[in-house]
């Protein structure tokens, strides 16, 4: 990113190279997540600039297409990971937008929304396998009966482990409300 692309006047090439650095892991880590990159990329720039931007200021920053902006924007908002935002003295219809700075509502929502529906869908899935089986395991040959006691007996071990992911999900969006989140970043963890 040229540094024509976010600011008018010469900048500082280490706020440059540090802008573009945590622009590009966002990216990295939203696409890690099962985000996509852009989605990433777009919350790094609104959350690394100073003043609200626009879907223009967006696309001449990250180099991509205005449609690509606009869909990714939708469901950044969506996630209530950006707002929009009233920009005083524009005169001009544009939608101005910033990043939400709370990340740990931002954990909150993605956690009770995607993390949480998946978890419960996958678990909806093993539930009406179970129940297949057990209702027809009685008249499966004997092969087939071993073979669905195989069945039910992995089932139930990952029954097991999605329940207690629904058990952490919870407890974490329990807690979130009530914790200080200054005292934990003062919080060193050494593993030896």
């Amino acid at each position: 990113m040229a540094d024509e692309k976010f600011n008018e006047k010469s900048i500082d090439p280490t706020l440059t190279a540090v802008h573009d650095s945590m622009v590009d892991g966002l990216g990295q880590l939203s696409e890690y997540f099962g985000f996509s990159k852009v989605m990433g990329q777009l919350y790094g720039a609104l959350l690394m600039s100073p003043r609200p931007l626009c879907l223009d200021d967006l696309m001449d920053r990250l180099d991509i297409s205005k449609a690509s902006v606009s869909m990714n924007m939708r469901t950044l908002e969506h996630m209530g990971m950006v707002r929009q935002v009233w920009v005083r003295g524009r005169g001009d219809r544009r939608k101005f937008y910033e990043a939400e700075t709370a990340f740990w509502q931002i954990i909150s929502n993605i956690l009770a929304g995607r993390e949480m529906r998946d978890v419960d869908r996958a678990l909806a899935v093993m539930t009406k396998n179970a129940e297949r089986l057990s209702a027809t395991i009685s008249s499966m040959n004997a092969e087939d009966r071993e073979q669905a006691q195989l069945y039910l007996e992995r089932i139930a071990q990952m029954q097991a482990l999605f329940k207690f992911a629904q058990l952490i999900i919870t407890t974490i969006l329990a807690q979130v409300s009530e914790m200080d989140f200054e005292d934990i970043s003062g919080i060193e963890i050494r593993v030896d």
